[in-house]
């Protein structure tokens, strides 16, 4: 079983296609990491934000861009998904809600893709109604989908075409999350 999953992994990534490479990558995590610094810095206020990185997407664009954050701040997680070991959104099912008291916050979440909305949207709507005073996205790469979203990202680091990805946190059946650029798999190897 282990031979399969190594030669389905290695499968994605021979045909695959560079979209953007570590240095872009690094670059565009700067970009948010400057708004964020440009946006939080200036307050004065005893509050300060509370981060939730959406694992385990999140996981890598957390890891470089909250050293880059020269602002106090709370750090927690969240862990919710619409698709498990699929390549297709179902339903948002919330595995680790907010731990931390977001009631009168601010709240900064942090994903890999903001990819059709669904389920940042309920992330969203969800820490309003636990009380956050406001609640400002942060992504990674937006991809371009040719439709309108639910919802849009206050801050993104990269556009990515209309294509399934893995790098920087996004995989494929829980594939390549590890690698430090964007790659565009090709779509005939999703197919089982």
């Amino acid at each position: 079983m282990l031979n399969f999953h190594s030669e389905r992994a290695r499968k994605l990534l021979e045909s695959a296609v560079l979209i953007y490479d570590q240095d872009a990558v690094h670059n565009a995590i700067k970009q948010v990491a400057s708004h964020l610094n440009s946006h939080f810095g200036q307050q004065d206020s005893p509050e300060f934000p509370l981060v939730l990185g959406v694992m385990g997407g999140a996981v890598v664009f957390t890891g470089q861009l909250l050293p880059q954050l020269t602002f106090p701040l709370e750090f927690d997680y969240i862990h919710v998904t619409r698709y498990g070991d699929e390549d297709q959104g179902g339903k948002v099912v919330w595995k680790v809600i907010p731990r931390s008291n977001v009631e009168g916050r601010t709240v900064i979440v942090l994903d890999d893709i903001l990819d059709e909305g669904e389920t940042l949207a309920q992330v969203k709507q969800r820490l309003l109604d636990m009380g956050a005073s406001e609640v400002v996205l942060a992504v990674l790469a937006n991809k371009v989908i040719g439709k309108a979203k639910p919802i849009t990202a206050n801050y993104a680091g990269l556009s990515i075409p209309d294509k399934f990805v893995v790098g920087c946190g996004m995989d494929a059946f829980g594939y390549w999350r590890n690698l430090p650029g964007i790659w565009a798999i090709q779509p005939d190897c999703l197919k089982e």
